[in-house]
């Protein structure tokens, strides 16, 4: 079974986490929501979510892919934490999985892991994304790295994750039973 870490920071968009997390499990994706710090992680409207673990007990040979909510500072706090930018590239160099939606992957760019490669994010963060190529489109692929736009594009980038870790059918699968529809196409 496919495994994946999500992280989370004070201030993550709570849409992104929560729709992300929702479409995996519905997939029976092992998801292992990780937080920066002991005890409930407060997202940027103040729900407060107990994450599964703790950061440090996220290792990528454990794992197939990780995952990267966006909100603000959520992905400011994710991009102060050396132990982030660390387990980002240590996916990356082992071919795993690297993930990120709205702000977020402003934060795999200074993990060093999107330079030359086709991305996308919230827009205001296009111009913080270094040599990476920007797309306006829902969700980018480019190899191991998936990006997407922000919460309105956040189901459609569970059903991205889902198809690279399960396959286009138990994506069509989940699509179909949550009556997402041709959004998504």
């Amino acid at each position: 079974m496919p495994r994946v870490a999500v992280l989370l920071a004070d201030g993550f968009e709570e849409v992104e986490a929560m729709a992300i997390v929702d479409v995996l499990r519905r997939a029976a994706i092992d998801v292992v929501v990780a937080g920066l710090h002991e005890g409930p992680v407060v997202s940027a409207r103040r729900v407060r979510v107990l994450p599964d673990s703790l950061i440090d007990s996220v290792m990528a040979d454990d794992f197939d892919m990780i995952v990267l909510p966006g909100g603000q500072p959520g992905s400011d706090n994710l991009n102060a934490d050396p132990r982030v930018k660390t387990l980002i590239a240590d996916f990356h160099r082992k071919g795993k999985f690297t993930a990120a939606i709205c702000a977020a992957p402003f934060v795999l760019a200074n993990a060093g892991v999107i330079g030359g490669k086709r991305v996308t994010s919230y827009p205001s963060y296009r111009d913080k994304l270094g040599s990476a190529l920007y797309e306006e489109r829902t969700v980018v692929e480019d190899g191991t790295v998936l990006t997407s736009r922000g919460p309105g594009t956040a189901l459609c980038f569970g059903l991205a994750l889902v198809e690279k870790l399960a396959g286009k059918e138990k994506a069509r699968e989940i699509r179909d039973g949550m009556l997402i529809g041709k959004a998504c196409d």
